[in-house]
């Protein structure tokens, strides 16, 4: 049973770092973004590179706080920042936190007690532990794809 929270983990890693089967991770996805580059909206209604980052880590931070069993939700602030001034450390500072915060929820998975991966980390919702992992890794690729189409509309622009 404890090899499942490993597989998890490994599972988190590739979906961030890479080497996922399916094509760019999170930060494969991120790779050579200026802060420039992050703070454009190349497509009108649609989010920014640099709000996806920061909706990512919110999305650690859920699952994080879950697992200390707060079970509040994201408030829209929470779950969709506001980005500050667009410069250059500031996005450094917000790179950084993506990687401390994916760190987190990794090390978080593998001392999880695997007997208790079918259990919900809150009363509400009442998802899984296993489906709130998994969950991140379905998160982290779906934006990353959404920042791999960004990427080649801010070429095109």
């Amino acid at each position: 049973m404890r090899r499942e929270v490993e597989r998890i983990e490994t599972q988190l890693r590739l979906s961030f770092e890479g080497a996922a089967w399916h094509g760019p991770s999170v930060l494969e996805a991120l790779e050579g973004v200026t802060a420039e580059a992050a703070y454009a909206h190349p497509i009108p209604g649609a989010h920014s590179i640099w709000e996806l980052v920061l909706h990512i880590c919110a999305g650690y931070r859920l699952v994080l706080r879950r697992l200390e069993g707060d079970g509040r939700p994201l408030t829209l602030e929470e779950d969709w920042p506001a980005v500050g001034a667009p410069t250059p450390a500031a996005w450094l500072e917000v790179m950084r936190d993506l990687r401390e915060l994916n760190g987190e929820l990794r090390r978080a998975v593998l001392n999880f007690d695997p007997e208790r991966l079918d259990e919900a980390l809150v009363p509400q919702p009442p998802y899984s532990a296993y489906t709130q992992f998994i969950g991140m890794t379905q998160h982290d690729l779906y934006h990353a794809g959404q920042i791999v189409l960004l990427k080649r509309a801010i070429k095109t622009a």
